[in-house]
């Protein structure tokens, strides 16, 4: 069982943000790096559509500041560095010519981080110091924390940073708003398992939040991460030309991160609770943002917790990274049952990310406008689709009506209006538009090989692409050299000139994310990946993760891992029994295909092999072999042992999570 392996962790892959200054908002531009006229003019059109000259967003980000860490270096136990708040230094500049200004704009409001009062003597958050804030809820005995972190040195911090302003006093609950990393992995950077036992902490969660969380990423996990390196750009440099921030934040905190399992679960729509002394009203909004998440709202303050529902940008319906469609129609009825449930007396709105709003008519601003956001999507995809447009001819054709579109939280600094409006067209008729000549098409580089033929060869599509670059025509360009670079990788000419290409779309980019998309992709047309940045960079594996994998889940995993060439003819069937945690699981291996049945023993199997569910995760958090286990006598098999160690070797290693994406 040794190649049992390990999992990697979609969210764990980053440094980054910074201090409590005063920026201001992104008015004047200043000439760091070299851009073209095309998207100098194309940055112009933002300045001169949206309204700049508006500081609410400053002032909110900047209301309520008590203090942020003196040493602007938040390391993990064992020295290394987990977040640096002083990496984004650079953005307290005017715009450079080298980003979107209102990218830009954004991403100075991220990066101002610290200790913040949000409602006096009653809800304070940790923000800046990783993807996601904390959140402390001052109880009748102690705090409320709602989603610490992503790492547990990044958390750790946040709750050291409290104490020595705010006074220490205990943890009586944790709560996790959803079933994403950022949102509850730092959780033992505040307290341990056996503090969390010893002190009876109420650990509160929606429905369904353990069993998402951990089966997250797991089967399809390794192609997510490896679009996710694009995605949020941890590997890109710091600096006006490379990364600066991804629309939601900055980047995660690295290091270790965990998870405890709810005490207490939202199982209702609407469910009231009492938490130390705070009551509170829980809104269960499943499917639309996370597959398990909830609102909740405080009646006795008028304040409410958006989760990560509400924000100020538009959010992703698809996730570039790789994820099951969101429902945008879903997801505004559930703004709306919030508006309808809460709307009338409200008086602070705070989220998961971002910056928190106050005075009812703006919170319902806010609201009314995500709502209206998602809905519009959603409803215009679907008018258009149902005349006949295709996908991609909805993608250039929608556009937001001035009244939502010029609302900066509504742009597209993380999700975008095209994608998200191709992924309500995916959502109900999936990718294929029903044209012939796209059922069967040849796979890219052979496409690209004939589409090189077609055009006259790489010499004639590079003369007729620099012309078109020159001309700023870099959305055609990137389709053209892209097929040159698939027909011919190592020709570095048209290398240099589409990473050249990707640079000023990136430029140009108001999403962080396909910003970072692009200046990866430059980035791996010039460098590849097999360099010391990407080496020195390798996800570690989540021992808790691993270990709170149900046996079901775990085994759907290694179906997929299985090396079907090795198992052609072959017909096993195991039985699996786990005595200290009184689990069993059988495995049925045929047709070069591997199916599992939790809690059932097969009859007649070919073995069945016992050992204790410690034993099992000693293996694949690699603490020790299978080998070295059945030696020292902690795993007993009875039946056709050879059979069992035939299985084994059909499982492949671990998947390679720096496989080719901008060449073949």
């Amino acid at each position: 069982m040794k190649n049992y392996s390990y999992f990697c962790l979609l969210w764990v892959l980053t440094l980054s943000l910074n201090a409590c200054t005063d920026e201001q908002p992104a008015t004047q531009r200043t000439i760091e790096v070299k851009s073209t006229s095309n998207t100098q003019a194309i940055h112009r059109q933002v300045i001169n559509y949206l309204d700049f000259k508006d500081s609410t967003d400053f002032i909110n980000a900047r209301r309520g500041f008590i203090a942020t860490l003196q040493d602007p270096i938040i390391r993990n136990s064992d020295g290394t560095v987990a977040y640096n708040l002083n990496e984004f230094d650079f953005l307290q500049a005017p715009a450079a010519v080298s980003a979107n200004p209102s990218l830009w704009r954004q991403s100075q409001l991220n990066r101002i981080h610290g200790l913040f009062e949000v409602l006096k003597d009653k809800i304070y958050q940790i923000r800046g110091f990783d993807l996601a804030n904390m959140t402390f809820i001052a109880s009748e005995n102690g705090w409320i924390v709602i989603d610490p972190l992503t790492s547990e040195a990044s958390s750790r911090a946040g709750l050291d940073l409290v104490n020595s302003k705010l006074g220490k006093k205990p943890i009586k609950a944790i709560i996790f708003t959803h079933s994403h990393i950022d949102h509850f992995g730092g959780v033992k950077g505040i307290v341990s398992e056996e503090q969390a036992k010893q002190d009876k902490v109420e650990i509160i969660a929606p429905e369904g939040f353990f069993e998402h969380a951990i089966s997250e990423n797991v089967i399809a996990g390794n192609a997510m991460l490896r679009r996710a390196m694009f995605m949020f750009g941890q590997l890109l440099e710091r600096s006006p030309k490379g990364l600066i921030g991804n629309g939601l934040a900055q980047v995660a905190a690295r290091g270790k991160t965990g998870i405890l399992k709810p005490t207490q679960t939202i199982k209702q729509n609407i469910q009231k609770m009492t938490v130390d002394g705070i009551e509170m009203i829980f809104q269960n909004t499943p499917g639309a943002e996370a597959p398990a998440e909830c609102m909740f709202y405080f009646p006795q303050w008028k304040a409410f917790c958006q989760a990560e529902e509400i924000n100020h940008t538009l959010h992703n319906l698809l996730t570039p990274r790789g994820a099951q469609v969101r429902d945008g129609l879903k997801w505004a009825k559930y703004i709306d049952q919030t508006i309808q449930l809460f709307g009338k007396a409200v008086e602070v709105s705070f989220g998961s990310h971002h910056w928190p709003t106050w005075e009812n008519q703006k919170i319902l601003k806010l609201w009314q406008n995500q709502r209206d956001l998602y809905k519009f999507i959603h409803d215009e995809t679907l008018y258009l689709a149902n005349q006949g447009f295709t996908m991609s001819e909805i993608a250039e054709m929608i556009q937001l009506p001035d009244a939502l579109a010029k609302a900066f939280a509504n742009r597209d600094y993380y999700g975008t209006l095209r994608h998200n409006a191709k992924a309500q067209y995916q959502l109900y008729y999936g990718w294929f538009d029903a044209n012939p000549a796209h059922l069967n098409p040849l796979p890219p580089t052979e496409e690209s090989k004939k589409y090189v033929e077609y055009m006259g060869g790489t010499e004639n599509i590079l003369a007729k692409a620099q012309k078109d670059f020159d001309k700023g025509e870099f959305r055609w360009v990137a389709k053209a050299l892209n097929h040159v670079v698939f027909a011919e990788p190592q020709n570095q000419k048209a290398r240099e000139l589409l990473a050249k290409t990707y640079t000023e779309l990136a430029y140009q980019a108001e999403s962080g994310v396909w910003r970072n998309f692009y200046l990866v992709g430059a980035f791996e047309l010039r460098n590849g990946t097999k360099n010391e940045i990407y080496q020195k960079n390798q996800i570690i594996p989540n021992p808790d993760i691993l270990t709170n994998l149900s046996l079901e889940t775990f085994y759907d995993y290694i179906a997929v891992r299985l090396d079907r060439r090795q198992a052609v003819g072959k017909k096993y069937v195991f039985n699996l029994v786990f005595p200290d945690i009184k689990q069993q699981i059988s495995l049925y291996l045929e047709n070069q295909v591997l199916h599992n049945r939790p809690g059932v023993l097969a009859e007649n199997a070919t073995a069945t092999i016992t050992m204790n569910k410690t034993t099992f995760d000693d293996i694949i958090t690699q603490k020790s072999s299978g080998t070295q286990k059945y030696l020292f006598g902690e795993i007993k098999i009875e039946g056709n042992r050879d059979a069992y160690a035939d299985f084994q070797k059909m499982i492949s290693k671990p998947f390679d999570n720096l496989f080719n994406i901008i060449e073949p």
